[in-house]
């Protein structure tokens, strides 16, 4: 304690500084009684915790020594069960495996002698009710012989032999059965048909019967119709959906379709003592389709009949939650056949009846209620369900297959006319018009604004009355030759307009639009159908053109005469064909100038043989050039036949004015082209240029009356371009050099006019030899 004491007095001292001795005595002397207050009090302390351990120590020692016997004691148990329990165990649990397997073959054993065993009653049960015709019972045993033999095949790691043989003995029964219950189905209900390989015609289903047996089968289980018994039989086994599907197309095909296809087909029906016959006869029909309403009444008194002696019978068929519902035979046929029939109905008796003009739509309310009807009597047979068919839809419809049947009908008659031959035409003058009979009054709505219009109009009218009126024919389509069946096509586009002014607003609409179709496949299908023709035959191209032009110019105002007359929808601008114009113009066009170009070709080939007029003094040039020059003519000539009283004046003019305008150039520009012309070569040119000059002009014979063809024939210079300058050519054929100098007159004669001076220089070098007087003729030739 020494050491706290000197640092605490040194402490003491630091602090103070200044004290004395005898208060530092002191004060180490009561911190020496602390400090051994503080040494007892801490001595007390452990002595106090020493005394409450050593209980505890000694409990915890006493709990160390027991466990430790515990331990040993768990080492010895362990040590015995292992040697001994386990073994024990073991066995107890091998012996009581064994046993639970054999108690599972002793259970899957007996199972399966249950099933063999009920197999074996169904089978025995089955034989019995066979045996005695109880053909409903025989079939459940059937059923259930086989519902057991397939739980025995079901089970696993369980193979019989005699499994197989149940099988097959299962197979041979059911077949049997089938034999049975076909036998009886063929009593029931007899098929006699002929022997035709034509099994569709009328003839052979004249000769074809159904027969039904009426006699009652005496059973006790089965209450109904003499079929019942047979039908639920099948239904049972399974076989009821095979063998009505076989009745159903047998029926369809030799009963119901003929019945829609042949009108003088009529069913009629024989009762006896014990079979209901049902036949059929042919009559001569009225009409080359049946009515909806006649075919209607002759398939509802099939099913009349097949309802009372067939169809009505209840059965039980099994449904997807395996609980079985009842259903009538009707019910299970009308599934099967009806959308064939209908279908038949459809495309071979309704599509027939539908209206070919909208005056009639109205008379069709008859067929749309004897639809309705005849639904309504399959139905109360059960032979249909109650939703609405397709059949009584496609009735309703009557508006949309009015207009869609119109605008086939019209689409293939168009077709047909375009595909007719060119060649046969009719004549059209200004003063034709397509037959159209008075239109109604415009739709509501219209009225108003036609009137304005037509006031503008004769305002307008009134205004130009003190001008130069025009001719009533001012804007006529000229006289010439367009095919019949053009004009019958332009009937066809007038009357279904006229059709679709009396039409719903959808009917009109379609109806319109067919109208623009049969113009747009006149355009695609006639030059490709007639485009070999077009191209060898002059006047088939000519009276094409003339096609192209005449429906062009009706349609300029076909649109406009109907415009107010159709759906509103059409009124606003949409009713019009006067875009199809242009493509019309340029398709008549087209044809014409490719048939222009080949002829141009000819001519200009048979001039190729003239051996360029040179050297006509040798006699076997001037031949060819003769030769080829009469051919070009009677090329002409025999086109201004083809083309005679087929191509409007005006267009018939230009056509052979241009033609020979191409032999005269051709031939200007091979004598231009010449270096030397001799005195003789010279005459014979000038004999070859007057007989185009003299025969040329015979070729405009555009009308059929001569005397009318010579004022064209006056009026070549008008139609031919080079007609002046094959005539100045010929002059300087024939003229000295004076002559040729005075044509020329400085620049402002006629031989100036129609020849370049360069050209005329050429051939005066060609014609004259080289002298003073060529010399000076030339220097005024600039």
């Amino acid at each position: 304690m020494a050491a706290p004491r000197g640092s605490l007095v040194a402490a003491v001292l630091a602090h103070s500084g200044r004290l004395d001795k005898e208060d530092l005595g002191a004060r180490i002397a009561r911190l020496s009684r602390r400090v051994e207050e503080l040494k007892g009090e801490v001595c007390n302390m452990i002595n106090k915790k020493y005394n409450e351990f050593l209980p505890s120590m000694q409990s915890a020692e006493d709990l160390v020594s027991q466990v430790d016997g515990l331990t040993n004691n768990i080492d010895l148990l362990k040590a015995g069960i292992e040697n001994e329990v386990q073994r024990d165990l073991n066995i107890a649990v091998a012996e009581f495996t064994e046993l639970k397997q054999q108690l599972e073959r002793d259970t899957l054993v007996l199972s399966v002698l249950k099933k063999l065993q009920e197999f074996d009653i169904a089978i025995k049960e089955y034989n019995t009710a066979l045996l005695e015709k109880k053909y409903v019972t025989a079939a459940q045993q059937l059923e259930k012989a086989r519902s057991n033999l397939k739980m025995l095949e079901s089970r696993k790691g369980f193979e019989l032999k005699i499994l197989k043989a149940l099988g097959t003995e299962l197979t041979v029964q059911t077949q049997n059965m089938l034999f049975h219950l076909g036998e009886e189905w063929q009593k029931l209900a007899v098929w006699k048909l002929p022997p035709s390989k034509d099994s569709g015609s009328l003839e052979s289903v004249v000769h074809s019967e159904l027969h039904l047996r009426t006699v009652p089968l005496k059973e006790d289980d089965i209450a109904g119709p003499p079929v019942a018994a047979v039908l639920q039989a099948f239904a049972v086994l399974g076989e009821l959906h095979t063998k009505l599907k076989v009745f159903g197309q047998l029926l369809l095909k030799y009963i119901l379709k003929p019945l829609i296809l042949y009108p003088s087909l009529q069913p009629f029906t024989e009762e006896q003592s014990d079979v209901f016959i049902l036949r059929f006869k042919s009559e001569k029909p009225s009409l080359d389709h049946s009515s909806p309403i006649e075919v209607f009444d002759k398939i509802k008194l099939i099913f009349e009949v097949l309802h009372k002696y067939l169809l009505n019978v209840l059965l039980e068929q099994p449904a997807e939650d395996k609980k079985e519902r009842r259903v009538t035979l009707a019910e299970l046929l009308g599934d099967m056949i009806w959308e064939d029939l209908s279908d038949c109905l459809i495309q071979n008796c309704l599509v027939n009846s539908i209206p070919t003009n909208s005056s009639k739509l109205e008379q069709y309310i008859e067929v749309i209620k004897s639809t309705e009807e005849f639904e309504k009597a399959l139905k109360d047979m059960q032979f249909l369900k109650g939703d609405t068919t397709e059949l009584l839809k496609y009735a309703r419809n009557v508006n949309s297959h009015f207009a869609n049947k119109k605008c086939q009908d019209v689409i293939v008659a168009a077709r047909n006319l375009m595909t007719s031959e060119i060649h046969d035409t009719v004549k059209i003058t200004p003063d034709s018009s397509v037959a159209l009979p008075k239109l109604s009054e415009p739709r509501a709505g219209h009225h108003l604004k036609t009137q304005k219009t037509s006031n503008l109009v004769h305002n307008d009218m009134v205004n130009l009355e003190n001008g130069t009126k025009l001719s009533q024919y001012t804007f006529s389509l000229p006289t010439c030759r367009i095919s019949s069946s053009v004009e019958k096509l332009m009937e066809l586009a007038y009357q279904t307009l006229l059709e679709a002014t009396t039409s719903t607003d959808q009917c009109s609409i379609q109806l319109f639009y067919s109208v623009r179709n049969i113009f747009q496949l006149f355009y695609d299908v006639v030059p490709t159908y007639h485009k070999e023709n077009l191209q060898k035959l002059p006047q088939l191209a000519a009276i094409h053109h003339n096609n192209c032009m005449y429906i062009a110019h009706h349609l300029l105002t076909l649109g406009h005469q109907f415009r107010y007359h159709l759906s509103n929808i059409l009124c606003n601008g949409a009713a019009t064909f006067v875009d199809l114009v242009p493509g019309f113009r340029r398709l008549g066009m087209e044809c014409f100038l490719a048939q222009m170009r080949v002829q141009k070709g000819e001519i200009l080939e048979r001039l190729s043989s003239a051996r360029n007029f040179s050297n006509m003094d040798d006699e076997e040039n001037y031949c060819a050039a003769n030769k080829a020059i009469r051919q070009v003519l009677h090329q002409l000539k025999r086109l201004g036949k083809v083309w005679q009283d087929v191509l409007p004046v005006n267009v018939y003019c230009k056509a052979m004015g241009t033609l020979l305008n191409t032999a005269l150039s051709e031939i200007v520009t091979r004598i231009a082209a010449l270096e030397d012309i001799s005195a003789e070569d010279a005459d014979r040119l000038y004999s070859l240029c007057r007989t185009m000059v003299e025969e040329g002009p015979q070729v405009f014979t555009p009308l059929p009356e001569d005397d009318k063809n010579k004022k064209y024939q006056e009026e070549v210079p008008v139609y031919v371009q080079k007609w002046m300058t094959f005539k100045e050519l010929m002059i300087i054929l024939q003229a000295n050099l004076q002559e040729i100098v005075d044509q020329w007159a400085d620049g402002k004669g006629p031989l100036a006019a129609e020849f370049s001076a360069a050209e005329v220089k050429s051939l005066i070098r060609a014609l004259f030899q080289n002298t003073e007087r060529r010399a000076a003729a030339l220097a005024k030739i600039k």
